[in-house]
């Protein structure tokens, strides 16, 4: 859980998603943030402009009437609905209240301020009150101090966050959905062409990427890759063509070969006559065999068999194959066992399998000097059918393993026993011919080789 975990963290696809999800949201939060900020800002402007023009009008009619007029139209002020929740204060040279609606200057208040705010306790009011305020000296010492009150703003702020919320609860499920369908869609349209390379991978190369005519960056990507893979097609048809026709061309003279050989041994009564045209005629088979397996392994590697695969039951065909080979491994000093379930049954083109199982076999008999014991094993897992010889011998060290798949390979020990060097090649072209996998493990102590098989 904890790998699947960190498998998934990693992915581009999740990285994918989780960026946009933080791009959305960061570019939600902002436009609601831009909005709110904007919306107090312009109300905060509002008031400071009815301040001003309360204020100018105020100086007005002081420059008109003096201290009396405007004592006088302060009181009138005070009645008016339009400005009754307002602060008007007018004070004169001693700091004693001439008018307004407040006790006392506000002590934190300076005389001369062009906007504050604070909280203020209006005369006539319930609670104090958020007010913007400014404060102006006038010509004959007083000072008048003219505030609105802030209680839009702050239900307007208030209005913000409870908006702001909501739309958080209301974003954060729908951009996460938003976000994962996006990375679901993107992940379809690459395992698609991942789907195609596999399927390639394992020796199909007749699969091709779908295309859903939109031209865009991946449907442009996926008739790249079916270009090569045309191309791919091509090329691997005509060396199989070369290859298959240099096989069947080789055949005729080495069995026409055999045959003149077969006669001269029977023609000869000289020993050592006889004993180099054995050599021969042993060396000619070699060849033969050779080829065949060459000539098998390419077949697979084409993909030609499916149409023979047969519904077998697995546990009857190992033991034929203990049946076949039994002999030859206590010829050998061996025990050659089988472990399958009861009533297995996987479809499979029989010939070639029992061919590499037996392939499998001799390598064991070969190669595994000091072992005793070589077991064939069948083992199903869902739509994977896993075939596997091990044996308890030397076993091949990991860093040569590599090397053991490749064709015609043959490592040390085995240089000196006869063998071509294409049995494991030959069980992976079968396994990748039912669109599988062939793996070497430890059998401690010894060597496993697994064929895994899918349906």
């Amino acid at each position: 859980m904890l790998l699947s975990g960190r498998k998934l963290i990693r992915s581009t696809t999740f990285r994918f998603s989780i960026l946009f999800f933080v791009a959305q949201m960061g570019l939600a939060l902002g436009v609601l943030f831009f909005v709110q900020r904007s919306s107090e800002q312009a109300l905060l402007a509002e008031q400071q402009s009815l301040v001003r023009d309360i204020q100018g009008d105020l100086a007005a009619v002081y420059s008109l009437n003096g201290r009396a007029g405007l004592s006088q139209m302060i009181r009138a002020q005070m009645r008016d609905e339009l400005t009754e929740e307002a602060i008007i204060l007018l004070i004169d040279e001693t700091g004693q209240v001439v008018a307004g609606n407040l006790a006392v200057w506000p002590a934190y208040i300076p005389l001369s301020v062009d906007w504050r705010v604070a909280t203020l306790d209006r005369t006539g009011a319930d609670q104090p009150q958020a007010m913007g305020l400014s404060a102006t000296p006038l010509p004959g010492g007083e000072h008048l101090l003219v505030g609105a009150p802030l209680a839009q703003v702050e239900r307007l702020s208030l209005i913000g966050r409870e908006a702001t919320l909501g739309a958080v609860t209301f974003a954060i499920p729908l951009t996460l959905a938003l976000s994962l369908f996006l990375g679901r869609m993107i992940t379809d349209r690459i395992r698609r062409i991942v789907a195609t390379a596999r399927l390639v991978g394992n020796g199909d190369l007749h699969h091709r990427v779908p295309s859903d005519q939109s031209d865009d960056a991946f449907d442009q990507l996926g008739k790249s890759v079916n270009t090569m893979l045309d191309r791919i097609e091509a090329l691997v048809g005509e060396l199989r063509v070369v290859t298959d026709g240099l096989a069947h061309d080789l055949r005729s003279p080495i069995t026409r070969l055999r045959s003149v050989l077969e006669r001269a041994l029977i023609e000869t009564s000289d020993p050592a006559a006889q004993m180099a045209l054995s050599r021969v005629a042993d060396e000619a088979d070699n060849l033969l065999a050779m080829l065949t397996l060459a000539l098998q392994i390419s077949r697979a590697e084409a993909g030609i068999g499916r149409d023979r695969f047969v519904m077998t039951d697995v546990g009857a065909l190992l033991s034929d194959l203990v049946e076949i080979y039994g002999p030859v491994a206590e010829d050998a000093g061996k025990i050659l066992s089988c472990d399958a379930v009861a009533d297995l049954r996987f479809p499979l083109h029989r010939e070639l399998v029992s061919q590499a199982l037996g392939n499998l076999i001799e390598n064991a008999l070969k190669y595994a000097d000091g072992g005793k014991t070589i077991r064939i094993s069948a083992a199903r897992l869902d739509a994977t059918l896993a075939l596997g010889v091990a044996d308890d011998g030397p076993g091949i060290p990991e860093p040569q393993r590599d090397e053991a798949r490749k064709r015609f390979a043959r490592l040390d020990p085995a240089r000196g026993k006869p063998g071509s060097g294409l049995g494991l090649s030959l069980v992976e072209a079968v396994a990748r011919l039912h669109r599988g996998d062939m793996a070497l493990e430890d059998n401690t102590p010894g060597l496993k080789v697994v064929m895994r098989l899918v349906m």
